[in-house]
């Protein structure tokens, strides 16, 4: 690993996500390489896609569903008591 790349890995546990923007569109500015450009413009697009994707409302199908599976659960005993989970998990 390059003595750069070490300096950038270092510098971004530091910095605020502003700072972290501000760094990157610079660096960003000093490619020369139409490739890695291409790349990382597949790269934001893709990310940005699964963001959107993942924060997407629940359609009302999604949502009776869930309750219906919710309702099952409960009518077949497969359910846990709050006090028990909060028991599991602060172990």
């Amino acid at each position: 690993m390059t003595s750069k790349v070490k300096s950038i890995t270092l510098q971004k546990e530091d910095m605020d996500l502003e700072s972290r923007k501000i760094s990157f569109i610079q660096e960003f500015l000093r490619l020369q390489n139409e490739e890695i450009i291409e790349g990382l413009e597949q790269l934001l697009r893709k990310k940005k896609a699964e963001v959107v994707e993942k924060n997407a409302p629940m359609t009302l199908e999604e949502f009776n569903d869930e309750i219906d599976q919710a309702m099952e659960d409960s009518n077949n005993n497969r359910m846990i008591e709050v006090a028990e989970l909060r028991e599991k998990y602060n172990k």
